[in-house]
């Protein structure tokens, strides 16, 4: 009892100074533990030596909360035309080079039956005629910031052996919150193509992508607590 009213205090009041919360005065919660409030920069620089070790410790935990949630769905989401899930199976689902869309397969095979002309099944624009002209529609989805198409040119320079550009390409999309770039900037760092092998940001990485549902990202995350001693977090 004593400590949930000592944290609530804290909550009420500075945790550097002990100022109280009134109508002049807003406190802001530590971002990394939620924990503690300070009415200004300054008290919270004050009283980091002495709140950091805490402050760390929770924000650990916060992490695992999220790393270790189940996601709703995979990293690849619904087909937005039917909103059912996305198959495992990358055959099954179609990506629209005009809009980015991923479509399902039944999706597309119904719109086939059911369109004269070849159309986008969701944004009904004409398809391509050659390839010349897919690759202008991409670089127009690149130039309006979309991040699966960021990931997708990505990919396209991983192939051409361009990993310092595919890492640009997928550091954008990842900017822009695409899990799967997240997780081939984790294979990146972990194999030091395009940038300089990084364990840290190769463990970030593949948080991201886990924490969105990516299940090889998970697997790597699994295999490097094993090699770690960690086998209950494995």
């Amino acid at each position: 009892m004593s400590t949930n009213l000592e944290s609530d205090t804290m909550m009420m009041c500075c945790a550097s100074c002990g100022t109280a919360e009134v109508d002049d005065i807003k406190l802001k919660k530590c971002t990394a533990c939620y924990l503690v409030r300070y009415c200004s920069v300054k008290c919270q620089r004050e009283h980091r030596p002495q709140h950091k070790k805490e402050c760390q410790k929770r924000a650990a935990e916060l992490r695992d909360e999220i790393l270790f949630k189940q996601p709703e769905s995979t990293h690849l989401g619904d087909c937005p035309i039917c909103f059912l899930p996305f198959s495992i199976d990358l055959k099954k689902s179609s990506m629209m080079p005009c809009c980015s869309k991923i479509v399902c397969i039944g999706c597309d095979h119904a719109n086939q039956k059911r369109e004269v002309d070849n159309v986008c099944p969701f944004c009904r624009h004409p398809a391509p005629k050659s390839q010349k002209e897919s690759d202008k529609n991409r670089m127009r989805r690149v130039e309006a910031n979309d991040p699966f198409a960021f990931r997708r040119m990505g990919e396209r320079c991983s192939d051409e052996k361009d990993y310092k550009s595919a890492v640009e390409y997928w550091t954008k999309a990842a900017e822009l919150g695409d899990v799967g770039a997240h997780y081939n900037l984790s294979v990146s760092y972990r194999d030091g193509l395009g940038v300089e092998k990084d364990e840290k940001k190769k463990v970030y990485h593949s948080e991201q992508a886990a924490i969105g549902g990516d299940p090889f990202a998970r697997s790597h995350l699994g295999s490097t607590e094993w090699i770690n001693g960690r086998t209950d977090r494995a």
